[in-house]
Formats: structure tokens, sequence, C-alpha cells
């Protein structure tokens, strides 16, 4: 179905033959004869006083297909052909009063029209033209906007290198562990920042932004015998300034998942779920594993462990809530605003 912008489109084609104008003349010629044979063809039925009937279409149509100067020319040659063939007296050019009148009133007439055409025709480059120069500046936008997201990330993924770095010249082991774990996230937010890659801004589709990230969070673990699941509503999506952190809280449930419930080489499963609570319209995504799962009395209030802080903290900010609870391994469920 042909839209309202195609036919804008098709109209700003005109004035056609540009660089052919030797198609223009002759199409001009013809469209001129087609208009007197027509005219000489109806002059038995036509009353008297309607020399240019059939001439006015055609100077409209030749100065909007050819351009104005081709329908200057055409109103010329179209008012010596009513002049000669239907103005009284006829097969002659003498001029009268009546000829006058008549002539005059031709050339008021096409002269408002090959205005008007000119002027749509003006303004239909115009808009061409700015219509061209957005597409530059959005195709410019875009570049500009991907290279920000590659060194974004490229700058992140330098400082969580520095990080492992720095972190095999220390002998402490705790301080070897956080600075692993910030140079993990790191890593992940340089990872995250290149899979948002968006410039229009819209909203990130969750279940195929999820899907992608837990991959590569269980990619990166080294791990083959841990199987995921990320299913859910097609239809939820998030928007770029809350896609980060509901990203970290959900790989850090994974990497978790990963490290805890499956440890000392235990295979398992993962399943991830993106829903929408009818009754509240919250958005709810849930990580659940069949690992080992919590330890009896676990209270995650009073956990010292950073990932749940951090994972807790960042839910907060979003106004929704994350918690851990036992499933059949361990559940770790995040409850964000639906709107």
């Amino acid at each position: 179905m042909t839209t309202a912008r195609d036919r804008l489109r098709w109209v700003e084609r005109f004035p056609v033959y540009q660089d052919r104008p030797w198609l223009g003349v002759m199409a001009t010629l013809s469209l001129a004869a087609l208009a007197l044979i027509v005219r000489e063809a109806v002059d038995p039925w036509m009353p008297p006083g309607f020399p240019y009937v059939t001439f006015f279409p055609a100077v409209i149509v030749i100065s909007f297909l050819f351009g104005v100067r081709l329908g200057a020319a055409s109103a010329v040659i179209c008012g010596l052909l009513a002049w000669y063939f239907f103005l009284t007296p006829r097969y002659t050019l003498d001029l009268n009063l009546g000829s006058s009148i008549a002539l005059s009133f031709y050339l008021f007439v096409v002269g408002t029209d090959l205005v008007l055409v000119h002027w749509m025709q003006s303004g239909n480059r115009k808009l061409a033209a700015e219509r061209e120069a957005n597409r530059v500046l959005a195709e410019t936008r875009e570049l500009l906007f991907r290279e920000l997201q590659h060194r974004v990330s490229n700058n992140l993924q330098v400082a969580a290198a520095l990080l492992t770095v720095q972190t095999r010249q220390l002998s402490d082991p705790d301080a070897k562990a956080a600075l692993a774990e910030a140079s993990r996230r790191l890593e992940l937010i340089g990872r995250i920042s290149r899979q948002l890659y968006d410039p229009s801004g819209t909203a990130q589709m969750l279940v195929p932004f999820l899907d992608e990230l837990c991959r590569g969070v269980i990619e990166a673990t080294g791990r083959c015998d841990v199987t995921l699941s990320v299913t859910g509503d097609p239809a939820i999506g998030i928007e770029p300034d809350a896609a980060i952190p509901t990203a970290l809280i959900v790989a850090e449930s994974v990497a978790n998942a990963v490290e805890h419930g499956f440890a000392g080489d235990r295979a398992g499963a993962i399943d991830v779920r993106v829903l929408r609570d009818t009754a509240s319209g919250e958005i709810v995504i849930s990580v659940d594993d069949n690992g080992h799962g919590l330890p009896e009395g676990f209270d995650g209030g009073a956990s010292s462990s950073l990932g749940l802080r951090i994972a807790t903290m960042l839910a907060k900010s979003r106004g929704g809530r994350f918690d851990l609870a036992r499933a059949a391994g361990t559940r770790a469920t995040l409850v964000l605003p639906g709107a």
C-alpha cells in the first residue's frame, strides 16, 4: 500500500528529464499537439467562449512534469494555437477587442499556474535538500554514537585488565578477591555497554537482551556443564538508563549461581524468567538454579556479601527490590516498577 510519505517522495522527483532536455521538448510538443487535437475533436459540441479548455491542463501538466521553462514555452505555443484555430476570426492571428480580452484572460490564468507550480517545485527541492541533510546528520550521529560506545567499552575493558594485572601482584587473598571481583564487574559493564548500542535510545526487549548477557556470563566462567534458559514475555522492554543496573543484578545472580550453586564442578541448569505481574504491573525477573541452595538460616538482610549488597542497592535505585530465597536450589528475584 502506498503511504503518504511515498506519494510525497514521488512528487519530489519532478520535474523530470532535467538531464535529457530533448525528451522534455518532445513531450511538450506532443502534449500541445494532443491538446489541439482534443480541442478540435470536441469543437462541434463546445459552446462559444471556451477556446482554451484543453490547453490549460496541457500547460499545467507540462509545467509540473518538465519544469516551469518548458511550461512557459508550452503556454506560448498553446496560446498561439488557440488564437489561430479557435478565436474569432478563426485561422488568423488578427487582434481585436474580443481576442485581446480572451488572450489577457489566458495569460493571467497560465501565468498564475506557472507561478504556483514554480513555488511548489521550489518547496519540494528545499524539502528534499533538508531531508538529505537530516539523513546525513542522522548517519553522522549514529557513527559518533557507535564510536562513543566503542570507546567507552574499550576503556572499561582496559580498566578491568589493569585491575587483573594488579591482582596478580597482591599477596593478600582478600585484596586479590576484591580486585578480581571489581575487574569482573567492570568487564561486565563494558560488555553491557556494547550490547546496549542503539542511537535512537529506544527500549531494549528484555528477553533477548538478558539471554545474550547471561550466556556471556556463563561463557566467561569457562563452565560447559551449566545450561541456561531465558524465557518470558517478549513484549517487555526496559529503558536504556535502567538496563545497566538490571543487567548487573541479573548477571550477579547468574555468576553467583555458577560459583556457589554449582561449586565443585557440579553440573546444573539456570532458568531466567521475565514476567509482568498482572495485578501490580511490575516487572518480575527471576533467576532459578538447581544447585546446592542457600545455607540454612540464611538472612539476606544480614549478609556481608558485597554482591548481594550491590544488587539490593541497584534495585532500590530503580524503585524496585531484590531478594534471595530457597527453592529447588536458589531463587534470585528482581522486581522493577512496571512503568
